[in-house]
């Protein structure tokens, strides 16, 4: 019996496991938040480095000596001054030179400042693969990074409970975003709880992107829309239609959305295929994650006839495969990026998204490519990373130019 007693007290001062995981939980937040505070410091916000005259002279297209001729004669955004005397400019600067230029020579506007014209449609691109690990939210981030360097006005939207997007924006989860603060505030069907899409919408320290943030709050719409459906309730039926109409909302604010998915093909998912006009599907060319695809394909093809079955028609102006992680010296993976070639074809882009430990490197400082300047890296090692993630965002770019039917 004294044995019993001793063993039951044991277990009775054990931790059970909800109890373990929220302290656990807990711990890890406020370790974040203590390495988010050391690595933004004063204010703990992410901000963006500055631009050399060369690299504005490569984004813009303006001669650098144009840009030194400007600064000396007071013309135009004043550059600040580093310590070796060399000129920089905050992306804002850059794209008061983008509009500077396109109003003094609006012949060759578009060359400064590409944004959608009258005619061109708002460009709603879902990065999509429900097997995690295959790069999903680098590429978003690596993208909207490229688009707003490049004059294009983008939103991101991070439909993922996980909500890595949002901290690759600076914005943690579990602490800068509340209650009613994610897309499920637009998407909601209490409508005393509903808030307008415009409401949410926050700007980011990378001028040129906004971001609608997410975290655990936006699985309630995979909740609630069963419930609602159960119900057969009229607002239900059309619960596909819901995020298509929200971003009807902001239309002319935008140039293209980004829309980062969820590694599931729940609610949300199903949503952001409806209002996407085109999809980027990542692929790790390995086995494991090719026979993933296989299964998410058939999947979202049952899905895309249930769409259709309701009346919906899906209009997307491309679907492409990009391969992502990819080791060119890796011969297992050779083969499987030449099989899917052979079998899609130019359905799968030329460009692939290099394995770079310059792009881990910025990753672990939650940084995109674009934002490490050289010198926190080997040189040769940066410019390759950057040439391959250039790559492919020119090959997306080209896709939505086509969309526009530019030339």
């Amino acid at each position: 019996m004294a044995i019993a007693n001793r063993v039951k007290s044991v277990v009775g001062s054990q931790e059970d496991a909800g109890s373990k995981i929220m302290r656990h939980a807990g711990l890890l937040s406020g370790q974040l938040q203590q390495l988010r505070t050391r690595m933004y410091p004063p204010r703990s916000e992410k901000t963006l480095r500055p631009f050399l005259t060369n690299e504005v002279s490569k984004l813009t297209s303006i001669p650098d000596s144009t840009l030194k001729l400007m600064s000396t004669e007071g013309r135009g955004p004043v550059p600040s001054r580093l310590e070796n005397n060399h000129r920089v400019y905050t992306l804002a600067q850059i794209n008061e030179l983008r509009e500077l230029f396109a109003k003094q020579k609006p012949v060759e506007a578009l060359r400064f400042l590409p944004r959608r014209r009258a005619g061109e449609h708002l460009q709603v691109l879902a990065i999509a693969n429900f097997k995690g690990g295959s790069a999903k939210t680098t590429t978003c981030v690596h993208l909207a990074h490229y688009l707003a360097l490049h004059g294009y006005r983008v939103l991101t939207l991070d439909l993922d409970p996980q909500a890595s997007l949002s901290a690759l924006f600076g914005a943690q989860p579990e602490v800068d975003v509340g209650s009613n603060e994610t897309i499920y505030a637009a998407l909601r069907y209490d409508e005393a709880e509903r808030r307008p899409i415009r409401d949410i919408i926050r700007k980011t320290y990378f001028d040129g992107i906004d971001l609608i943030p997410g975290n655990l709050e936006v699985m309630e719409y995979e909740h609630e829309t069963p419930r609602i459906l159960a119900n057969r309730s009229s607002s239900g039926a059309i619960f596909f239609e819901r995020l298509k109409l929200a971003l009807m909302e902001v239309e002319t604010d935008y140039d293209i959305v980004i829309l980062d998915t969820p590694p599931s093909l729940g609610f949300l998912t199903l949503s952001a295929i409806y209002a996407a006009t085109s999809m980027i599907i990542t692929v790790h060319p390995a086995m494991l994650d090719v026979a993933s695809m296989s299964q998410f394909l058939l999947m979202m093809g049952d899905l895309i006839s249930v769409l259709n079955e309701s009346g919906a028609q899906l209009d997307q102006d491309f679907i492409r495969y990009l391969v992502t992680r990819h080791d060119p010296n890796d011969a297992p993976q050779s083969q499987v990026v030449a099989m899917l070639r052979h079998l899609f074809g130019s359905d799968v882009l030329l460009p692939t998204a290099i394995e770079s430990t310059a792009v881990e490197a910025a990753g672990l400082a939650k940084r995109s490519i674009y934002e490490l300047e050289i010198g926190q890296i080997g040189r040769d090692t940066h410019k390759r990373a950057r040439e391959a993630v250039d790559a492919v965002n020119e090959a997306i770019v080209r896709l939505i130019s086509d969309s526009w039917g530019r030339t």
